[in-house]
């Protein structure tokens, strides 16, 4: 059975591939089937090949700045966990959701989107009021 502490472990690894500049590393952390990833501006990817060529670019870029994530929340089910946590990349904070499948007893990545988040908070100790 699929537990929480895995599920984070394996998105924790993805920033660790991500913010080494392993591809070796990146490449094992997607799946094999059907994937998709949204970058902050870009149009949608589908496919390995598509999303993996993606990553192979943007980590061979000498340019691209350190990326850093905090604020994880998962949510798990028997077969499916989704990560959401924020990124910061320099000076941007983007909101991430990393979409797992549990793939002989290992978390795989088959989504990832980041969208650029209007303004870093702290999580709220209590619900806002819609009024």
């Amino acid at each position: 059975m699929p537990d929480e502490a895995s599920l984070l472990a394996a998105n924790r690894a993805y920033y660790r591939a991500f913010s080494s500049n392993d591809f070796t590393a990146m490449n094992e952390i997607w799946g094999q089937g059907d994937i998709s990833c949204v970058h902050p501006g870009w149009p949608v990817l589908v496919g390995r090949q598509a999303v993996l060529a993606s990553y192979r670019d943007i980590l061979r870029n000498p340019q691209q700045e350190p990326i850093q994530h905090r604020n994880e929340t998962a949510m798990l089910s028997a077969t499916e966990g989704r990560v959401f946590c924020v990124e910061i990349v320099g000076e941007a904070a983007l909101v991430a959701t990393n979409w797992f499948r549990l793939v002989d007893g290992a978390w795989r990545l088959v989504h990832h989107q980041a969208s650029p988040l209007a303004t870093l908070s702290e999580p709220q100790s209590r619900p806002r009021s819609l009024h």
